[in-house]
């Protein structure tokens, strides 16, 4: 199954956007919640009737990529009931997103029915920039943000997907933004879930080397469209007497909009 976008574009003059069902990924809800808030921001200026399905949990991809399919299946049934009637649903994670459009097949194909079922689910999740790009065909957010600011492209985001120029679609159309391209863009930080713990020390000095990447590029910022992603980069910054910030492109549009 192709996990590229094959969802239609929604046309501006063609009426209200879609009601807009939140997925809200692990890190957002326990580590980063401003990006949450800020996803809510854009969404909100944009149109969007937003809500927030409570019984939401875990979308199973830690257990997934830890070899529990069992427990990964349970946690698939548990989003596919929360979120199987939404018109549309969009999550600020690559990962996450890829998660329920690309994998909760393979995890369903014992039975044909639940495999039907994750299909047309993940026909109507988004990841953020991709939502704002491709299916609002919306670039020109009218923000402002007057920094230099670099993009990581997140493995699941790149490689699963194969999103690499949406997030800079919308970053060009920031005045006062100057977007440069690192030649460590689309090279992973290391994180990888359990693969930063399991092999620390290998996890580090990719990070180290982003870092080394972004510090060269006398970029203010670092963004990204995977929290997890920008919380291992910033490990690394914070160590390290440089400017460079990380910024989700949720929160940097929120602030952008904000100030301008």
């Amino acid at each position: 199954m192709s996990l590229e976008s094959s969802q239609e574009r929604w046309p501006a003059a063609a009426g209200a956007p879609p009601e807009v069902a939140l997925f809200i990924p692990c890190f957002v809800d326990q580590v980063t919640p401003e990006i949450g808030r800020d996803l809510v921001t854009v969404l909100e200026r944009l149109g969007c009737r937003l809500r927030f399905p409570p019984d939401q949990t875990c979308c199973g991809q830690p257990a997934f990529n830890a070899g529990y399919r069992q427990e990964a299946r349970a946690l698939m049934r548990r989003f596919l009931d929360t979120f199987g009637n939404s018109e549309a649903i969009v999550c600020p994670s690559g990962s996450c997103t890829a998660m329920v459009r690309g994998f909760y097949p393979e995890l369903a194909q014992s039975d044909p029915a639940l495999a039907a079922a994750a299909r047309r689910v993940g026909e109507r999740v988004y990841e953020f920039s991709e939502f704002l790009v491709r299916r609002l065909g919306i670039t020109e957010l009218g923000a402002a943000f007057p920094h230099r600011v670099a993009v990581h492209d997140g493995c699941h985001m790149l490689r699963e997907l194969h999103l690499k120029d949406e997030p800079r679609q919308l970053l060009r159309r920031v005045r006062g933004l100057e977007l440069v391209e690192i030649d460590d863009a689309e090279r992973c930080c290391g994180f990888g879930g359990s693969f930063s713990v399991n092999y620390g020390m290998i996890s580090e000095a990719m990070a180290a080397r982003k870092a080394d990447a972004l510090e060269a590029a006398e970029v203010d910022y670092v963004t990204a469209c995977d929290p997890s992603c920008l919380l291992q980069i910033a490990g690394v910054l914070a160590r390290r007497p440089g400017r460079v910030r990380t910024l989700h492109l949720a929160s940097l549009l929120a602030r952008g909009l904000a100030s301008a």
